[in-house]
């Protein structure tokens, strides 16, 4: 049978309150005592059952998720799946919300975060471009005892903070592949466009993108990346004058989460059939695209497996335990017409 806090006790040579204390990571216990118990906690192999203690503690865990105030097809997904979560982990005591508050601006960005207290939240995922106000507000946050996840795009300063998404310097990299083998022969430019290129994911997927393309398929030349920053009259306007400017652009690699812009932008500048277009995450409108022929494969990260993790890891952080890393690792997923309703 598992031990119990009782054979711990016995095997530390200390009380049970003691021993609650020190698992409880609790003041006023001597170094050499909890040195004890974390002794004898490996010899007999006792590991703890966190539901049990919760429930004895009536603990519950408070989660949010901190996304940016804009967003369309993709943002809506990921709210979808987060509701979803919420919902399904009422009955395991965790509340899980959501606020889509966090403006682009650095500044207002890092002064919300600075209204987040312990007193309110045990942890929070965070989804915004990186910049130097936002890594020090998040790590004031995680001074302040507010676990935190990087969801999505991370702060690299951060890191090993814990970090949920895809590998996107290998996302951008399989662009580069799918686009340079559906071009086969063909010599031309590659349209790139981005909905801001100071957030991290753009950046690394940018640095796959082209490194495959210079090393492999030097006949296509990446044009420099086009920033929308989700204005539908800027994202028209850079796109059409990137067509009348460059005749000879045979394909485009929308890199940013939100492809419904750029792609109706294209669409309405120049022939979609004549070139392949390789975006990113699946949405309705991926889709469609898909099925219409428009775009030719989409690189995507299953966003139900995305606030999962998020969940899960900042849970594992609250108990004070190792993450299952397996578990947490976000695949990069290939949909192309043929297997739309197989993944």
């Amino acid at each position: 049978m598992r031990p119990t806090t009782k054979d711990l006790a016995k095997a530390a040579g200390v009380s049970l309150a003691t021993v609650d204390r020190v698992l409880n990571n609790r003041p006023g216990v001597r170094k050499e005592t909890v040195a004890s118990v974390i002794g004898a906690i490996e010899r007999i192999g006792f590991v703890r059952n966190q539901s049990a203690a919760n429930l004895a503690r009536g603990r519950s865990y408070r989660f949010e998720f901190l996304l940016p105030e804009t967003g369309d097809d993709f943002m809506a997904a990921l709210i979808d799946r987060i509701e979803e979560s919420r919902l399904a982990l009422l009955s395991d005591s965790i509340e899980v919300a959501f606020h889509c508050t966090l403006p682009n601006d650095p500044h207002s960005a890092a002064a919300l975060l600075g209204r987040v207290s312990a007193e309110r939240v045990d942890g929070v995922a965070i989804m915004a471009p990186e910049s130097p106000q936002l890594r020090d507000a998040t790590s004031r946050l995680i001074g302040r005892g507010v676990q935190v996840v990087q969801f999505l795009s991370g702060q690299p300063d951060l890191r090993p903070l814990d970090f949920v998404g895809v590998d996107n310097n290998s996302a951008g990299a399989t662009a580069g592949r799918l686009l340079g083998r559906f071009l086969g022969p063909r010599a031309g430019k590659i349209l790139v466009v981005s909905e801001t290129m100071n957030a991290l994911d753009s950046v690394e997927r940018r640095l796959g993108f082209d490194r495959v393309l210079t090393s492999d398929f030097p006949a296509l030349t990446p044009l420099p990346s086009l920033e929308t920053f989700g204005d539908p009259v800027r994202t028209e306007t850079v796109v059409r004058t990137s067509y009348a400017n460059h005749p000879d652009i045979i394909g485009a690699y929308i890199l940013g989460s939100e492809a419904r812009l750029p792609l109706e932008a294209i669409r309405d500048a120049s022939d979609p059939a004549g070139q392949v277009i390789i975006a990113h995450e699946r949405t309705r409108y991926t889709e469609e695209m898909l099925r219409n022929r428009v775009l030719d494969a989409v690189i995507a990260q299953n966003p139900g497996h995305l606030v999962r993790s998020a969940i899960r890891l900042l849970k594992a952080r609250c108990d004070r335990r190792p993450p299952l890393a397996s578990q947490e690792q976000i695949r990069i997923e290939i949909l192309i017409e043929d297997n739309l309703d197989v993944l």
